[in-house]
């Protein structure tokens, strides 16, 4: 899976779990950029992206998520 099919996919599940689009992924992005990306809904598009790649992130891995960019490269060393 490329760079682009993994933003597709994560920019999919931010709108389905935070019901709007009104977003723009980059790598800087973080959850405070974005209406409604509190505690609650980040625990969901974490476990929804856990489904939909197939993955299982460790506490390690949570721990380097700082931006979009460095959920991106979490998530490509997985796959």
């Amino acid at each position: 899976m490329n760079r682009d099919q993994i933003v597709h996919t994560i920019r999919q599940t931010l709108a389905d779990i935070l019901e709007h689009d009104d977003f723009s992924i980059h790598d800087e992005l973080t959850a405070k950029d974005v209406d409604g990306w509190d505690s609650l809904s980040h625990m969901l598009i974490i476990t929804q992206i856990e489904k939909e790649f197939g993955i299982k992130f460790k506490l390690r891995d949570l721990n380097k998520l700082k931006n979009m960019g460095s959920l991106i490269e979490v998530i490509q060393s997985k796959l």
